[in-house]
């Protein structure tokens, strides 16, 4: 069975990019998927340091994301890049969690730019040996996608589950046995 962990990097507590993940899971749950969502606003997870190995929950987060087929990894826009939130997570993760892992890239914006966030995630991802979908959603304005937590943008509706399929696709291809 492929397992796909999504990976929220907002600390908000109505977060749309945790909202956006968990639409992508919906989609493909079931379907010979486990699903599996880390919110990075609800753990322990000090600020990385390189010469201490374990840190708070970074040794059963980083196994999760190791034991994955797929991962999506979602972040707001913070000055036209990803969160310190996304980012101090991903200092804990290296080769050893990412190699032949499919990978699914998630951006939600304030404002109307996300493309240089999603190329940011992209190119730390491609540092870690990860295998990027072409797909991927940025969601423009993301507090005017939603009504609480529905999302009201059939569109972005339809390109976060196309991502999902995709993500599951390429986790496949990248591991038949499963």
């Amino acid at each position: 069975m492929i397992t796909v962990v999504a990976v929220s990097g907002s600390r908000r507590e109505r977060s749309y990019t945790r909202k956006s993940l968990g639409i992508v899971l919906d989609a493909i749950e079931g379907h010979g998927v486990a699903t599996d969502l880390i919110d990075l606003g609800a753990v322990d997870l000090p600020l990385y340091h390189p010469s201490v190995d374990e840190q708070g929950d970074s040794p059963e987060l980083t196994r999760r994301v190791r034991d994955a087929e797929a991962v999506l990894l979602g972040s707001p826009v913070y000055h036209d890049s990803y969160s310190s939130t996304f980012r101090n997570f991903h200092d804990y993760c290296s080769k050893d969690e990412f190699e032949n892992t499919a990978v699914g890239l998630v951006a939600t914006a304030g404002g109307g730019s996300y493309g240089a966030t999603l190329e940011h995630m992209r190119s730390t991802v491609r540092g870690v040996h990860g295998h990027t979908v072409p797909e991927q959603v940025g969601i423009r304005r993301a507090s005017r996608k939603f009504d609480g937590d529905t999302l009201t943008d059939e569109g972005i509706r339809s390109r976060l589950e196309e991502l999902g399929v995709a993500v599951v696709e390429e986790a496949r291809r990248l591991h038949p046995e499963r």
